[in-house]
């Protein structure tokens, strides 16, 4: 499987393909953040580095399986503002509608926090699926309502 995974952080998607016994042939990760690059990469050094998400050209992964992202939530937050769109830093949420018309992957999986309903219609519409929303007190001690966003068929 080869995967590009946007605002990657640690890994923590590499992992979780991992322990679900995944192949994972290529793994494309674009991140900024130079601590975790530098922890992603001692966990996973075979992790291919490609930058900041808006440099991203689509065309240079085509062969792509699957397309995750995790973005930086502020905008859409309860705890936040809910500046939603209006949030300069939302454009970020556009560079993923992007990469996934450009890139054309089978498979996209994107999370981000539980929200007001008018947002997650907005991301719904320009996605093409409805959300699944999940505690991670399913899989963890910790309690976090996350929605996803998906194409894989066996999820939906």
């Amino acid at each position: 499987m080869k995967v590009l995974s946007l605002f990657d952080w640690i890994a923590c998607g590499y992992e979780a393909l991992l322990r679900a016994w995944f192949n994972v042939e290529k793994y494309y990760a674009s991140e900024i953040d130079k601590y975790a690059i530098q922890i992603a990469m001692k966990n996973h050094p075979d992790i291919i580095e490609i930058g900041y998400v808006c440099n991203v050209k689509g065309e240079d992964y085509k062969d792509i399986d699957l397309l995750i992202w995790g973005s930086p939530c502020q905008w859409f937050s309860m705890a936040g503002k809910m500046l939603n769109f209006s949030d300069p830093r939302s454009k970020l949420f556009f560079e993923f509608v992007r990469l996934v018309k450009e890139v054309k992957p089978k498979w996209f999986l994107l999370e981000n926090v539980k929200m007001k309903k008018e947002f997650r219609d907005k991301i719904s519409e320009l996605l093409w699926v409805q959300p699944i929303l999940i505690d991670s007190a399913l899989l963890s001690a910790q309690h976090r309502e996350r929605y996803y966003w998906t194409n894989i068929p066996w999820v939906i």
